[in-house]
């Protein structure tokens, strides 16, 4: 009987395959034990230290622990933080390390990043990490820190050495001397530009460093301080020569301007507005204006106007005398002439400016320009019994004021007319009223000049503006039943006659010294613009005469009597005028007042006169009262 217990003929061979298969089981087991007691022993080998196959720059450092890998990667890298740098600005130049200049090696910072690798929190990764460094590799790049402080400290003291201020072109003038100041380049180094061409330079290849200094440079400014300069020195290089001549037309030595009086006159402005300059050159030659404005009288000649004759006939005016052309300093055209020519280099002599002066009244005139057509007034006094030396005054004065032209609106002025009353004039010794006595004086007669000339102005309705009497009743001034009261007494300078033309015509004064008559005339012709009454004088408060008085004098001889004063009453006189328009309407109506002192006779006669006793006599009677 056979037993099912035996295996079939072929189980040998599958009880080895499953020997085998246990052997096998048991194989792999064992050395996936050995590896993980390797693997752990592995991680506990590097767990303080970096894992094999990391490297720094090339610089093996697996294994090794921090601080080994710090010291290697120190060792290596030593150089580094005392590499030279030179900074250099033209032939000057200064020297600073790396580390001076904010740039290290981070070796610490470095290992920690190389630690970094196989050593993280995530197992999985912390293996692949451990089999790529120790299997392929790991090369990490070697970085420098850069601390840009420390290259701006370093930079900016180098700006205080190397910064100039800029400054711009001036003038400046040192008594007769000018000098221009060109100015200074401003210079200023630039931090930033610099900063950057120093990183540039950390960045390229190892060694000593050479940094041009990124400087900025700002050029003065010049405005147009060498055109100011020129200028002021022409001004300056030599006296101007000022040249003129007198009225005659001979050529005067000439007025010397010197350098220092220039140079006084010069004015240097500077001018700014919206970033520019300018410098302006002129003069200030007022003072100079000044002197020339006092020598304008001496050198300038009046024009002379013409005196005519005018024919009621014709009605034309015949020349007495001819006009003269005049001149006159024009100072400021002077002026002008010395500020070109003391900024000119070449033409120093500078001629005055005399502009011509026309006479008002010339032989081209005719009396119907002027309304000269008619006579208007004219008034004659006589000076019968005067002495020859008056009689001559009169007619000399009278002469100064025939044909005298007035204008619309002017003023006219008997002592300017008549000039000075000398010697020299041709004037005579006369008698004249002088401090409350007839005395003799030189133009004695001219007061019989004036009043006649006032006369004809009041009778013509002329407006007086300046009319002084004398003292007493002149007997000249009431012959031939003139009356008192229109007289006018002159005394140079002080006391003179005026009248306005107040008509809207010219007038022409006319005088006639009628020596066979032993009158005076003068005549005013114009257009009539109004008519004139003068009334008859008004007389009151009549006081007599004093007594007749008796000088005695040692030029006669006992017997022989002179009378030098003559008696007259006081009085108060009031003489009124009257003003129609041609329709007849009264206009105005004015007077002229005037109170006389009684005056008394005095004569000279000889010493021993009885009649001196007799003065003396009622001197002490008059005394004794």
């Amino acid at each position: 009987m056979k037993s099912n217990a035996y295996p079939p003929p072929n189980a040998p061979w599958l009880v080895r395959l499953l020997r085998l298969a246990i052997l096998a089981f048991i194989g792999l087991s064992l050395l996936a034990l050995l590896l993980a007691v390797g693997a752990l022993a592995f991680q506990i080998a590097i767990q303080d230290r970096i894992v094999p196959g990391v490297r720094v720059a090339g610089i093996d450092i697996g294994g090794l622990t921090r601080t080994e890998a710090e010291a290697a990667l120190t060792a290596a890298y030593q150089d580094v933080e005392i590499t030279r740098y030179i900074f250099r600005d033209g032939e000057r130049s200064w020297t600073a390390t790396a580390g001076e200049l904010g740039l290290n090696f981070p070796a610490e910072a470095l290992v920690e990043r190389a630690f970094d690798i196989g050593h993280n929190d995530d197992s999985r990764r912390s293996l692949r990490e451990q089999a790529a460094a120790w299997f392929i590799g790991a090369n990490l790049p070697a970085t420098l820190e850069f601390d840009p402080a420390g290259a701006g400290d370093f930079l900016r003291r180098l700006a205080a050495e190397i910064d100039i201020e800029r400054r711009d072109a001036s003038l400046r003038l040192d008594g007769p001397a000018v000098s221009a100041d060109k100015g200074i380049t401003g210079r200023k180094l630039n931090i930033e530009a610099t900063l950057s061409a120093l990183i540039g330079a950390i960045l390229s290849a190892d060694g000593e460093r050479e940094i041009p200094l990124v400087i900025d440079e700002s050029a003065p400014r010049q405005w147009n301080v060498a055109e100011a300069a020129a200028k002021i020195e022409t001004a300056l290089s030599t006296p101007i020569h000022l040249v003129g001549t007198d009225r005659d037309g001979a050529l005067l030595t000439p007025w010397v301007i010197r350098q220092p009086q220039i140079r006084a006159a010069l004015e240097v402005r500077l001018h700014a507005a919206d970033g520019s300059r300018r410098y302006d050159v002129g003069l200030d030659l007022s003072a100079l204006e000044r002197y020339l404005a006092t020598l304008s009288p001496a050198l300038s000649k009046a024009a002379v106007d013409g005196r005519f004759d005018f024919d009621p006939q014709t009605g034309e005016l015949t020349a007495l005398s001819p006009s003269a052309a005049g001149r006159k300093l024009n100072v400021e055209a002077t002026i002008k002439r010395l500020e070109a020519a003391i900024f000119d280099p070449v033409n120093r002599r500078v001629a005055m400016v005399f502009e011509p002066v026309t006479p008002r009244y010339h032989e081209g005139l005719t009396a119907a320009e002027l309304g000269i057509t008619e006579l208007v007034s004219e008034a004659t006094t006589y000076y019968w019994g005067s002495w020859p030396n008056r009689r001559s005054n009169i007619a000399l004065g009278a002469g100064k004021l025939n044909g005298i032209i007035i204008a619309p609106g002017e003023e006219f002025s008997f002592n300017d007319h008549l000039g000075d009353i000398t010697p020299e004039a041709g004037y005579l010794e006369g008698s004249v009223i002088l401090g409350g006595a007839t005395v003799t004086g030189i133009g004695g007669g001219i007061c019989q000049v004036s009043t006649t000339m006032f006369r004809a102005a009041f009778g013509g309705g002329y407006a007086i503006t300046e009319r002084n009497s004398h003292g007493y009743r002149v007997g000249y001034y009431e012959y031939a039943n003139a009356g008192p009261g229109l007289d006018a007494a002159i005394w140079q300078p002080e006391i003179d006659l005026r009248f306005q033309n107040n008509t809207p015509h010219h007038l022409l004064i006319e005088s006639s010294f009628l020596g066979a008559k032993d009158a005076l005339q003068f005549r005013i012709y114009s257009t009539r613009h109004w008519r004139t009454r003068v009334e008859s004088a008004i007389i009151r408060e009549i006081t007599p005469a004093p007594e007749d008085k008796f000088v005695e004098v040692d030029d006669l001889v006992l017997g022989q009597m002179r009378q030098i004063d003559y008696a007259a009453d006081g009085a108060d006189v009031w003489v009124y005028r009257n003003i129609y328009d041609s329709a007849g309407a009264l206009v105005k109506r004015d007077q002229v007042f005037t109170r006389y002192q009684p005056w008394q006779a005095v004569f000279e006669v000889a010493p021993g006169d009885p009649r001196l006793e007799l003065e003396e006599d009622e001197s002490d009677a008059t005394g004794s009262n």
